[in-house]
């Protein structure tokens, strides 16, 4: 992938790319709930791998947050990214089809990374990991 991408934005964070920004969570919010309005006021380039695992498993700012996972994921499709090899992977190709609609080059990258990974590096994802890669893989219906 291009570093001129423009999708990724990297300088910018999520609250002005996609609008509108957050109001601050509500003061008995989650853990988690409070860790994603925080994420969306990071510079895109500095979200780690943990950051994109959280913000494309709650679905937030897809268009912006699956370009970086997924060049992330061309370099080390295993990455660990908070729970185990794979964990980014997974969360990735779990996204709704309809957010890999308007990225259809890094979806055929992706697809031929995952294509490429060897059979006893998908046997040790953990349960059902396999099926969501093959999910993933599957032509659309």
């Amino acid at each position: 992938m291009d570093s001129m991408d423009p999708r990724l934005h990297l300088d910018r964070i999520l609250d002005d790319l996609d609008p509108p920004c957050w109001t601050p969570p509500a003061a008995d919010a989650t853990r988690l709930v409070r860790r994603v309005h925080e994420l969306r006021r990071v510079r895109l380039e500095e979200l780690g791998p943990a950051d994109l695992r959280i913000l494309i498993s709650q679905q937030v700012a897809l268009p912006y947050v699956l370009p970086i996972a997924v060049r992330l994921l061309l370099e080390e499709p295993l990455l660990d990214a908070s729970f185990y090899e794979g964990d980014l992977l997974l969360t990735a190709v779990s996204a709704p089809a309809s957010a890999w609609a308007p990225l259809p080059d890094l979806n055929a990258r992706l697809r031929a990374v995952i294509t490429a990974l060897p059979e006893t590096a998908v046997a040790d994802l953990p349960r059902g990991g396999a099926e969501k890669l093959a999910r993933f893989l599957a032509p659309p219906e």
